[in-house]
């Protein structure tokens, strides 16, 4: 079965100031989630999930899904802060969503296949696509997943500082470990990052692989989601209810613990761009028209 792609576009852009999921980055009106859906056609996926918020469902279709509908299958999925394995309920204090593990574990009901992730709001380029469809249509083990890499000199913002996972590998290509760090900052040829608010900055090499959140996994990875958000409820979140957060990444490190389950690093050199902030939006527009200028992309994605 053809594998599928899954979106997260749930989180609102606190830093940006807005829902950037639906700032236009074009003329046309289109959103980087029409880049990121038109790649992940051209390099061969057919059906997408966006995990959104059922509140913005209205605007969502209007603005962006009924527009990427025509190119491929396209389902929702709502991420709901009271949708918790059974014995959970979300403390009266918070009201931040639960994080990119719980974004896919509110799409469980639609994975019926080996499935990537992706954020809403970053551009990844189309060979991150094309390395995620090629390694999910091949591999058939099922405890063996993928994550493309970026150099960290290729995803950094000149308007403040980004979060990235930064990884590590062993000798053949496995990924062993991803460390989130929330605060990196350039230039791109000496980017640094702070553990204590800006206090102590230390230094990056500036090809150091980091994770965008583009994963490949199989369909059984669902189950090991399931199981870890028990277990990050049980033991994590109590710690801090308003804000603690249950990632992606820290789903992918306990599998790597416990020797369940590996992934490929896919490295890329394609180059990042986003909305972080909103000042990066004039780069963002810059670069996207260049690439239609050299004919990488049509001015209407989906007419």
């Amino acid at each position: 079965m053809d594998p599928m792609l899954v979106i997260m576009a749930a989180g609102m852009g606190s830093r940006f100031g807005g829902l950037k999921q639906m700032t236009a980055v074009d003329g046309e009106g289109q959103v980087i989630l029409d880049y990121s859906a038109y790649d992940a056609v051209q390099a061969g996926f057919k059906k997408i999930v966006c995990v959104i918020k059922k509140e913005i469902e209205a605007d969502f279709r209007a603005l962006v899904g009924d527009r990427i509908g025509r190119g491929c299958e396209l389902e929702y999925a709502f991420q709901d802060l009271s949708d918790l394995p059974a014995g959970f309920s979300v403390p009266a204090e918070r009201t931040k969503p639960w994080g990119t593990g719980h974004a896919v574990y509110a799409a469980r009901a639609l994975i019926d296949r080996p499935f990537a992730v992706i954020n809403a709001d970053d551009f990844y380029g189309r060979g991150a696509f094309q390395a995620l469809y090629r390694f999910l249509s091949s591999n058939n083990d099922a405890h063996t997943h993928a994550l493309v890499t970026y150099d960290l000199k290729n995803t950094l913002t000149e308007n403040g500082t980004v979060a990235r996972g930064v990884c590590a590998a062993d000798k053949d290509g496995y990924l062993t470990s991803v460390t989130e760090l929330t605060a990196i900052q350039g230039p791109a040829h000496s980017p640094s990052y702070t553990l204590d608010g800006g206090a102590v900055w230390q230094p990056l090499a500036p090809d150091t692989p980091v994770s965008l959140n583009t994963w490949g996994f199989h369909q059984g990875f669902v189950d090991a989601i399931g199981e870890d958000l028990v277990r990050f409820l049980r033991d994590d979140m109590p710690k801090n209810p308003p804000k603690a957060e249950f990632f992606l990444p820290s789903v992918v490190n306990a599998c790597l613990k416990a020797g369940t389950d590996r992934v490929a690093v896919l490295p890329t050199d394609e180059v990042w761009h986003g909305v972080t902030y909103r000042d990066d939006l004039p780069a963002l527009q810059a670069a996207l028209a260049r690439m239609r200028a050299e004919g990488k992309y049509p001015v209407r994605l989906w007419a």
